[in-house]
């Protein structure tokens, strides 16, 4: 499978089909194959690009902390679209992939041609919000520490079944990646230039004050909230999804 090299850590992900590249990104300890179903679908008319961020999946999981950021995601991501030849995109994810998706506009305006957002918070305006979602991801880090890989059989479905090669590289992507240091991306939304869509499942409950929110200040945007779905929408409402992003794509300007 095709892997790309960044500065000696090694970035899976896979290309399916062909046509205008559209990247996708998991969520926190998920992988690439959370969006395998949707695979068939998309692949029909554009070039899907899936990956798996560092310390998940089949990418490497550094020792060194500091090789986990906002940043280096973001980089990524922007080193995956190079490899490939895409030189715009339809950038979207789930969840953290979504808030990714959100940080590599920030950097990237030129290159996403338009956002998906699904499941996911813009991150925090208040300093004690922020400081109370810092304490649960370096909970779960410390967990992840304490009993390694089984904490995530009782974790959601896509995340329950994910493969993943050791417990550091998650725990360490908690700290580095999950962690939030500032409210950029939020005060990033009303000045989002592209089409952005936004889909969230009806049952998850902590994002959906989060969605109402970006779709408020993001101009232009679509919202879909899609019944019967949790925080893994496209694997508890695979039809539907598609069905919300589909047409989406299909009416964006050239």
């Amino acid at each position: 499978m095709p892997r790309i090299d960044r500065d000696g850590v090694g970035i899976h992900y896979e290309v399916h089909g062909d046509g205008p590249p559209l990247l996708l990104t998991h969520g926190y300890s998920s992988t690439s194959a959370m969006w395998h179903g949707q695979v068939d679908a998309l692949s029909q008319d554009y070039k899907l690009i899936l990956w798996d961020m560092r310390g998940h999946g089949q990418s490497d999981y550094p020792d060194d902390p500091k090789a986990y950021s906002e940043a280096l995601t973001v980089g990524d991501m922007a080193a995956i679209l190079d490899a490939v030849g895409a030189k715009r995109a339809v950038v979207g994810g789930l969840s953290l992939g979504g808030y990714m998706s959100l940080a590599f506009y920030r950097a990237h305006p030129q290159t996403a041609r338009a956002l998906l957002i699904i499941d996911t918070g813009p991150g925090f305006r208040k300093d004690d919000a922020r400081e109370a979602w810092n304490a649960r991801a370096h909970a779960t880090a410390d967990k992840l520490d304490r009993e390694g890989l089984d904490v995530l059989k009782a974790a959601t479905r896509e995340r329950a079944t994910a493969s993943h090669r050791n417990a550091k590289g998650l725990a360490l992507a908690a700290r580095g990646m999950l962690t939030q240091r500032d409210a950029k991306v939020m005060e990033l939304l009303p000045d989002i230039k592209v089409p952005a869509l936004i889909v969230v499942g009806a049952d998850d409950t902590p994002f959906l004050a989060a969605s109402d929110y970006m779709a408020a200040k993001i101009p232009g945007t679509q919202k879909v909230v899609i019944p019967a779905a949790g925080h893994a929408v496209n694997i508890d409402q695979p039809k539907a999804f598609v069905d919300a992003v589909v047409p989406f794509l299909k009416n964006l300007p050239g």
